[in-house]
């Protein structure tokens, strides 16, 4: 076998340690993204009952953004296992308790209902911020795109480009606002 055959069989057959920013980013959208990286769908040896997926490091969790005002009606359920031991959270709620925990519940929905999928889980790293033990941050080898297009907010543009954006109508010098 030759040299570049066996590091690329190396490669293939080894976990990778993937980056994903999710700041302002859907965490269902991503979810189904990440999920596959989790399973080893992208690889070429992927096999449902082979374990090869590869670790997966999200930053910024709580950085997320649900649409519309999907975080005053999305409910999130959990029950103890004893009688009336239901309980049924709002997504802000659950947000504001751990930001993390939004993100681990669209990843865990997203992934295939089988044996593997909490040893899959587990290869799941997510920080509500930027910040990253050494340790992990030494393994990451790639990154995962964005799914969604981080918006540029009006403080990113210069001068220039704000007075060269195309205008509906100019308001008259003595229009007041009331």
């Amino acid at each position: 076998m030759s040299a570049t055959k066996r590091v690329q069989q190396w490669a293939t057959l080894s976990r990778m340690w993937y980056l994903f920013d999710a700041q302002w980013q859907d965490p269902f959208r991503s979810a189904q993204t990440l999920a596959l990286y989790l399973t080893g769908q992208n690889k070429p040896i992927y096999h449902p009952l082979n374990d090869c997926g590869d670790h997966v490091v999200v930053i910024n969790s709580k950085e997320v953004a649900l649409r519309g005002d999907e975080w005053k009606k999305r409910v999130y359920f959990h029950h103890t296992g004893y009688p009336k031991g239901a309980s049924w959270t709002l997504a802000w709620q659950l947000h504001e308790k751990d930001p993390t925990m939004v993100m681990r519940k669209a990843i865990f929905k997203a992934m295939a209902s089988n044996l593997i999928r909490r040893t899959n889980m587990e290869r799941l790293h997510i920080f509500p911020g930027s910040e990253i033990p050494e340790e992990i941050k030494g393994n990451i080898s790639g990154q995962i795109r964005p799914v969604m297009p981080v918006p540029k907010r009006l403080t990113g543009y210069s001068k220039e480009e704000i007075d060269n954006f195309p205008k509906v109508f100019d308001y008259p010098n003595d229009y007041i606002l009331r």
